[in-house]
């Protein structure tokens, strides 16, 4: 009887398609063999990541040397060689493929670039010409694998992913080989032989790094003031800063900003100016609205994992991968989509109510306060379509990182319980209506005659706006040198708030009373 050979990425998945397709419609249970899985109508296989890389050309049978005379090196057609650690696998996969009784090829490697890259490989190196279907699947569960199975992919549709694996493969290649060549020769040109790598990503990143070194070991430290002012009102006190509301931004000088003063008299002279003064407040608020983040992507889950938890980028991938393929709790992890597809409304619900309806006296990892959370998510009717959330056009191979809806077992690990409560929390809020809070802006300026820009300041969120108060202030400053940059890639960014319905000003009186001290730091600019 003619078979289907289904090829997986890992061993792993291999065993958990032969569990799951084994209660397809019409599907026998699958007996296992030495490195495979067999029925009456498939054979069940798998890589182990990787089999197969570029080789490098030859001429005339021999190797290329490393002068600049053999450069570049652009190979018509680009050669591929078992690696050397999992040549024996390649062989089996090969073998199986040769075998008269199969008559099709089932691609279920991972639902991206580079399984699509593993797989394909796999093919050309062995010459096959049988069809191939694509098993494309979004997470290790049993339903999606069933469902993946009964919608498989042709090979028309995904060659357009395939030969952007290879391109990107060979082009890295090109890159890697030819620029680390033309280093090597540059660099050894007055003898022997010192060794450049070129990457496509790995230099881009070392000059990134190699930069912020320099900026570093290039600092100089320079002492700055800041003027700051605590005032008393019979609604109780407040801290305002002083700016410089003339300042504008110099592209020269990153360090300058509108709070710093940079002698030690100005500073002085701004608190003479103030104590014992009167003085106008002006406050504005300014209704606003904080929505939650947007589901996670790769990317950002490193990132928050990495500041909540200290995670390395690769150990919250690893731990992710975890979540998806051991413990089917997560969909795919490697996804650069922080949206869901439009048609995904159902299956998003599904997963609420498994929420909503689960029973918090059982033993498991799920957060015992989600269900409550989902359900009333549910019962407002807060989940339907919405742009934010589902967005067809903005989801490429993967969607975003969600729970799949079976409930973590409560043997999960601390790192997997970790990152699968951060994952589910941010599933359900998603669905919240934005946060109400008013943003209060207040600005406490000299009543009588005041110099222009001498202004002290404070922005802040309240729950409610305080009464038009009457403030009695202290004075003090602070001396500081600016810090240099740290070793680190990241960027801080700050959000404007979303536009207001009302804006309110209150105006009133403030009084400054004597400095109470001077502050000397060298780290921090808190008093």
């Amino acid at each position: 009887m003619p078979k289907a050979l289904i090829i997986a990425e890992k061993p792993s998945v291999a065993a958990d398609l032969a569990r799951a397709l084994a209660k397809a419609p019409g599907m026998k249970s699958f007996v296992k063999e030495k490195d495979w899985y067999e029925n009456d109508t498939h054979v069940i296989s798998s890589a182990v990541g990787h089999l197969l890389e570029l080789g490098m050309p030859m001429v005339n049978g021999k190797k290329i040397g490393w002068g600049f005379t053999s450069l570049p090196i652009m190979p018509e057609q680009f050669e591929l060689n078992p690696i050397e650690q999992s040549a024996d696998r390649y062989k089996l996969l090969a073998k199986l493929l040769k075998r008269k009784d199969i008559d099709s090829i089932i691609n279920a490697c991972d639902a991206g670039r580079e399984g699509e890259l593993i797989f394909r490989y796999i093919v050309d190196a062995t010459g096959t010409k049988k069809p191939i279907k694509r098993l494309w699947m979004q997470s290790m569960t049993q339903g999606s694998i069933l469902d993946a199975y009964k919608h498989l992919r042709s090979d028309e549709d995904m060659m357009p992913l395939a030969d952007a694996a290879k391109c990107r493969s060979e082009s890295d290649w090109l890159v890697g080989i030819n620029g680390t060549r033309a280093l090597t020769a540059l660099n050894s040109r007055h003898g022997g032989f010192r060794l450049t790598p070129v990457g496509r990503v790995q230099t881009p990143t070392l000059s990134i790094l190699a930069r912020r070194e320099r900026e570093i070991a290039a600092f100089v430290p320079r002492t700055y003031f800041e003027a700051i002012a605590l005032f008393e009102v019979p609604a109780g006190r407040y801290q305002g800063r002083w700016i410089d509301e003339s300042f504008k931004k110099d592209e020269t000088d990153e360090h300058k900003k509108a709070e710093r003063l940079w002698d030690e008299g100005s500073a002085q002279a701004i608190a003479d100016r103030c104590n014992g003064k009167l003085g106008v407040v002006e406050q504005t608020t300014k209704p606003a609205r904080q929505a939650a983040p947007l589901l996670y992507d790769l990317t950002s889950l490193q990132r928050e994992a990495s500041n909540r938890f200290g995670f390395s980028a690769r150990r919250t991938l690893q731990i992710a991968q975890a979540l998806y393929e051991k413990f089917k709790v997560l969909t795919y992890p490697r996804t650069d989509s922080r949206h869901l597809p439009e048609d995904y409304l159902g299956t998003v619900t599904d997963t609420l109510k498994t929420f909503a309806s689960h029973d918090s006296r059982k033993q498991d990892a799920l957060p015992h306060e989600l269900g409550t959370h989902a359900a009333t998510a549910l019962d407002n009717k807060w989940v339907k379509l919405n742009k934010r959330i589902f967005d067809s056009s903005k989801v490429s191979d993967h969607f975003a990182i969600i729970p799949t809806g079976q409930i973590p077992p409560k043997e999960l690990p601390e790192a997997e319980q970790k990152l699968f409560d951060m994952v589910a929390r941010r599933f359900v809020a998603v669905f919240f209506p934005p946060a109400l809070v008013r943003m209060l802006s207040r600005a406490t300026a000299k009543y009588s005659r005041m110099p222009a820009g001498s202004r002290f300041t404070e922005k802040r969120p309240l729950k409610k706006p305080p009464r038009a108060v009457r403030t009695l202030p202290s004075c003090w400053w602070l001396r500081t040198p600016a810090t240099p940059p740290r070793h680190s890639m990241s960027r801080s960014t700050s959000t404007r708030p979303s536009r207001h319905r009302a804006t309110r000003k209150r105006h009133c009186w403030a009084r400054w009373r004597p400095p109470v001290s001077l502050w000397r730091m060298k780290k921090s600019l808190k008093p």
